[in-house]
């Protein structure tokens, strides 16, 4: 027998591989998302990857493939710490990042991201019609790399790939091709602005995403930039004088984005109480399952058994890591250590759900972890001032201008982060496994060796960076550049909040405003299914927080892809009514299969360029090394750009509505 088993699904070799994969994925995360504050999802790269090796290696199978790329995801995801723990450095609490407190925290929040992914796998994939796009696309990648895959479908991804790795390439390495094109103008004094992102990556998501998740991205953007930046531009101070793209911008990055996370908020929490009942019948199911022994392995999880002792031990890591971080500097730690613990298991659980249910609407990639992550800041500190009036906080917790405090918040939101960086990403893997047949107790086991190997590379690779180039504002020795130092966005904005509210100086009226609009979308959305319709308020509240260069260019690839599939099954109407004629003309009709591998090859290409020039960047130390910009004004590759995108688009909706070639 030549053909391989297809049964070789979790095997020793695989597991090799992931780790090789995560290594490099890991570090490239790492890197990127301390110098711009962005990651690329890395479940698609890995498939292309596992896909060539096991080929070269033989005897792989596509069950094989996903195992590997699950592994590998699950620990590129687990690098979004990079988004806390560099605020142990800047607050002056760290002069390094110390190898098990790292690692330990990381892996501690990756194995709880896991669990709770479980008992939701069955209320948010296998029950659940949510598109998770990239689980999606990553499933016709393996199924196109399997043996039996169709030509015609693994042309589509071939080219959608090396399309957009051409164009990427173009806009982000050689910087000849605008990646995002803006409009602003003024009335009055408040400034409208219109922007959207040239990412083909976007626009293969929101094709995939659908229509409901693409409209409501793009009531959310409509929503920051058509009423909220020019309501406070008109009606807020200029005294720094910055140009009017530069004033909207400042008006939505400090005031607009906080409203937009105060609205996910109140929608995660809508979506939690929605998913009750879902998430109850999950785990009953799953309990079930376990011991009836006609279960097959397609439907089986990990055991409870092992659930709770994998719970426990990662219990035990966080308590033991928080006690270990307070021991040295405050007395009676235990009331604090404890309820850390609670906090990252009972708040943990919660942003898995709301983060698996974005994931599900928008993808890994555009799911705004950054605005749970704020979410968390704020609630974790408002727990530790709870504790404080309570009487259960150190007092030397609290001193020193709350610097151990902030601290303190800082190592637990890096728990957090990871929980529910994983929970994101880990839905879509168990959506791709569902697709492709995989067992889910075996994904299960790979995605906690991802988090494993995960935890293992990142305090090394945040070692490197810090003492290669520093943080802004942070540097490890005197007379380093600081024009090189890494940005660190995210880590300077969470230490600054959770600072603000111990010192009493964070401006809540934004993130108040964010709740009471959830609140309204909700009630909407519950009026608009009486009408058959829907409006998800997250989907919404995402549109408000992230950069109208992601919500609007995937609302665009959402209404392509409603038009082109409207399109194709009036075409097919046409051929069936036609069958039943006696014209002796056959009809030639569409292969829907081809849409989806070309928006699936567009995520592939720009991920794996993205991935490159990500190791390009850090081997060289700057990220415009292959710039040509300086040879053209920016007005010539912004006219440029756009062309070339929209002449892509235009080929994408010709290749998907060609017809097959008649028998």
């Amino acid at each position: 027998m030549t053909h391989p088993s297809p049964l070789r699904e979790l095997t020793l070799r695989g597991l090799i591989l992931g780790a090789l994969i995560t290594v490099v994925f890991t570090a490239s995360n790492v890197y990127l998302g301390l110098r711009i504050g962005l990651t690329f999802a890395s479940s698609i790269p890995a498939a292309v990857i596992s896909m060539a090796v096991l080929k070269a290696l033989g005897k792989g199978t596509i069950l094989e493939n996903n195992m590997v790329q699950s592994q590998a995801s699950a620990a590129g995801t687990l690098s979004c710490v990079f988004a806390t723990f560099p605020g142990l450095i800047m607050t002056g609490i760290w002069s390094n990042f110390p190898f098990w407190q790292t690692a330990g925290i990381s892996l501690a929040g990756g194995i709880a991201g896991v669990l709770f992914t479980i008992p939701l796998r069955r209320a948010l994939v296998t029950e659940s019609a949510l598109p998770y796009p990239e689980g999606v696309a990553a499933a016709e990648i393996l199924r196109a790399g399997a043996e039996d895959g169709n030509s015609r479908s693994l042309s589509a991804l071939i080219s959608g790939s090396v399309v957009a790795a051409l164009f990427t390439f173009a806009s982000n390495g050689l910087r000849l091709l605008a990646d995002t094109v803006t409009l602003t103008t003024t009335v009055g004094a408040a400034v409208f602005q219109a922007s959207g992102g040239l990412s083909l990556a976007l626009i293969g998501a929101g094709y995939l995403v659908g229509l409901a998740g693409g409209l409501a991205m793009l009531v959310g953007c409509i929503l920051a930039w058509g009423l909220g930046v020019p309501w406070l531009t008109a009606h807020m101070p200029n005294p720094d004088h910055l140009s009017a793209a530069t004033f909207a911008q400042s008006m939505w990055l400090h005031k607009v984005r906080f409203i937009g996370a105060g609205t996910i908020a109140m929608a995660s929490v809508w979506t939690l109480v929605e998913l009750m009942g879902p998430v109850a019948r999950g785990l009953r199911s799953m309990v079930l399952a376990s011991r009836d022994p006609l279960t097959t392995d397609r439907d089986r999880d990990l055991s409870p058994r092992m659930l709770g002792l994998l719970l426990a031990v990662t219990v035990v890591l966080l308590g033991s890591f928080f006690a270990a971080f307070l021991a040295p500097v405050a007395h009676g730690i235990w009331p604090a250590v404890i309820s850390a613990v609670l906090f990252c298991v009972v708040f943990g659980f919660i942003m898995a759900a709301a983060c698996g249910y974005m994931a599900g609407i928008v993808g890994s990639s555009s799911s705004p972890i950054s605005g749970i992550v704020i979410i968390a800041a704020v609630l974790s500190a408002l727990m530790i001032l709870g504790l404080e009036t309570l009487g259960l906080m150190p007092a030397e917790l609290m001193a020193n201008n709350q610097t151990l405090a902030t601290g303190f918040t800082i190592l637990l939101l890096s728990a957090i982060t990871a929980i529910a960086a994983i929970s994101n990403d880990n839905l879509q893997d168990l959506k791709t496994g569902q697709l492709v047949g995989a067992s889910p107790w075996k994904q299960q086991v790979a995605l906690i060796a991802g988090c494993v190997v995960g935890a293992a590379v990142i305090p090394p690779v945040l070692n490197v960076l810090y003492q290669a180039y520093g943080f802004a504002g942070a540097m490890p020795r005197p007379g380093m550049d600081p024009t090189h130092a890494l940005s660190a966005p995210q880590p300077a904005l969470i230490s600054l909040i959770a600072k603000g509210i111990f010192t009493h100086s964070l401006d809540w009226s934004m993130l108040s405003l964010g709740i009471g609009l959830g609140v309204v979308l909700v009630i909407l959305d519950l009026l608009l299914r009486r009408r058959k319709l829907s409006l998800p308020p997250l989907g919404v509240a995402v549109g408000i927080y992230l950069p109208p260069s992601v919500s609007v260019t995937l609302a665009v690839g959402a209404i392509m892809g409603w038009l082109l599939k409207r399109h194709m099954m009036r075409s097919r109407a046409h051929a069936a009514s036609s069958r039943h004629t006696t014209s002796p003309t056959p009809v030639a009709e569409h292969d829907a299969s081809v849409g989806t591998m070309l928006a699936s090859g567009f995520i592939v290409g720009e991920s794996l360029t993205g991935v490159a020039l990500a190791i390009l960047s850090g081997a060289l130390g700057k990220d415009d090394a292959l710039s040509l910009a300086a040879w053209f004004p920016a007005s010539v590759t912004t006219v440029l750009g756009f062309i070339i995108f929209c002449a892509i688009c235009l080929w994408f909706s010709r290749t998907v509505l060609k017809p097959e070639p008649t028998q």
